[in-house]
């Protein structure tokens, strides 16, 4: 009999149970308080009613509306009583969207507790009919102290994540399937449902949009790899010069590369497209030597400024990989490297044998973090080059160096083009959730959970 009581779940609860686990699917709490759990059942049941309260006050007429989103706009209308023309007041498609989702999290979070509370009856009359002791809702409490404060201690962490993670997240999903642009700010202009357009015109139509996301994909593609593998090699390289034994006063060179890392990177950036200016040192410099007659555009030209936020972020980045890496070298055991020495291993041979497998094995997890990183680094092209060079071939705001996530940027601060930032959030996060989970499931780390061999 205990075990068909342990195998019960949400549907065997109800066809199996007795009319009180039947009637707390309609009642919640009311299996808790036939079996002695009186004041937990009748918060249950006091949740329960306030959900319904709130749903057939408020929710029903939230949830409409959310189909909708508003029928009257802003306007002008006559006034008769004193022959004047008056504002009207209308509907805010935003303000009806957001409180929709609000209805959507509440309903969510009373489902929830829905589910809860019949497992938490069909707990108590197991331990009831078993013979075993039903905790009133004293010792429930103290148990949030003790074997349950997990409970206690992820409440305030989940209520945080609903708040203000979960509820914004759904809103900015919905937002994609609207036409939420600078045509349609409400309450001027309802903005309304267009189901899949936005996705449509960004990845299959003809028109700028499309012309536009296609290329800034592909550079944010090749601006992540090589921003990624540019400072890992470079790092490694680095950690390498400075651990070789010829090198003398390691802590100091260590600590000059440290340094440079306390100095904030947005500082750094505008510092240095300050001196890669058209009037900058650089161009200076470089013409008072007699090397060039005119500035070189290493911001204004397309292919100069790619390049040139590539180094740039490379001498920003490197001193992060070479410090990490400088742990990683220090911890590969010594006799492997003696025992390669004795067989005549020369120092590519043990870089390609032992060095970078072991150094490839610990880092994966690194690596596939820093690429996605990567792909969303806002502040490496906003604040070089503004995704500049601008270029009327690409949609409004969006310049050659922009990556999908500047550039949704400047679609929601520049040009109030919600619903198309919208789409590009859920298309960045496709593609980056998508990308981490294969190459995680295809990395040695993940395959040989033991350690490197």
């Amino acid at each position: 009999m205990d075990r068909e009581y342990k195998r019960r779940n949400f549907i065997t609860t109800f066809t199996k149970g007795n009319i009180f686990s039947k009637l707390s699917y309609v009642f919640c709490g009311l299996a808790n308080i036939r079996y002695g759990q009186v004041v937990k059942g009748l918060l249950f049941l006091l949740l329960e009613a306030c959900y319904f309260i709130f749903l057939f006050t408020k929710g029903i007429g939230l949830l409409h509306d959310l189909t909708t989103l508003g029928e009257h706009e802003q306007g002008m209308a006559f006034n008769e009583a004193i022959g004047i023309y008056e504002m009207q007041q209308g509907d805010n498609s935003m303000i009806i969207l957001l409180t929709g989702v609000v209805a959507i999290v509440v309903t969510i979070c009373f489902l929830a507790i829905w589910l809860f509370s019949i497992s938490s009856g069909e707990n108590a009359r197991f331990n009831h009919d078993n013979g075993h002791h039903v905790n009133n809702f004293f010792e429930d409490v103290r148990s949030l102290t003790n074997e349950n404060i997990h409970f206690l201690l992820l409440a305030i962490p989940v209520v945080g994540l609903l708040i203000f993670t979960f509820t914004p997240l759904i809103y900015m999903i919905l937002m994609a399937f609207t036409n939420y642009d600078n045509e349609h700010q409400p309450p001027g202009h309802l903005f309304d449902w267009v189901q899949l357009d936005n996705f449509k015109t960004l990845l299959l139509s003809s028109d700028k949009l499309s012309q536009t996301f296609w290329p800034v994909l592909g550079w944010t593609f090749i601006w992540g790899i090589f921003a990624t593998f540019s400072c890992y090699f470079g790092g490694m390289i680095l950690a390498m010069i400075i651990n070789s034994k010829g090198i003398k006063i390691k802590k100091f060179w260590r600590t000059i590369f440290v340094v440079t890392m306390g100095i904030p990177s947005f500082i750094s950036l505008k510092v240095v497209g300050t001196m890669l200016g058209e009037k900058g040192i650089f161009n200076v410099l470089i013409q008072k030597w007699g090397w060039t007659a005119s500035a070189v555009p290493f911001l204004t030209q397309a292919s100069f400024a790619r390049v040139s936020v590539i180094l740039v972020n490379f001498w920003i980045g490197v001193p992060v990989t070479m410090l990490m890496v400088s742990g990683i070298l220090m911890n590969i055991p010594g006799e492997l490297y003696e025992s390669a020495r004795i067989d005549g291993a020369n120092p590519f041979v043990i870089f390609r044998k032992i060095t970078f497998p072991y150094m490839w094995f610990v880092t994966t997890p690194y690596i596939i973090a820093n690429l996605i990183g990567n792909f969303n680094n806002f502040s490496a092209i906003y604040f070089l080059t503004g995704g500049g060079p601008m270029t009327l071939d690409y949609y409004k705001g969006a310049g050659k160096t922009d990556l999908l996530v500047t550039w949704l940027y400047k679609l929601t601060a520049d040009t109030n083009d919600y619903n198309l930032a919208a789409t590009i959030g859920i298309l960045i996060f496709i593609i980056s959730a998508t990308f981490t989970l294969i190459t995680f499931q295809r990395s040695g780390s993940m395959k040989n959970e033991e350690g490197f061999q």
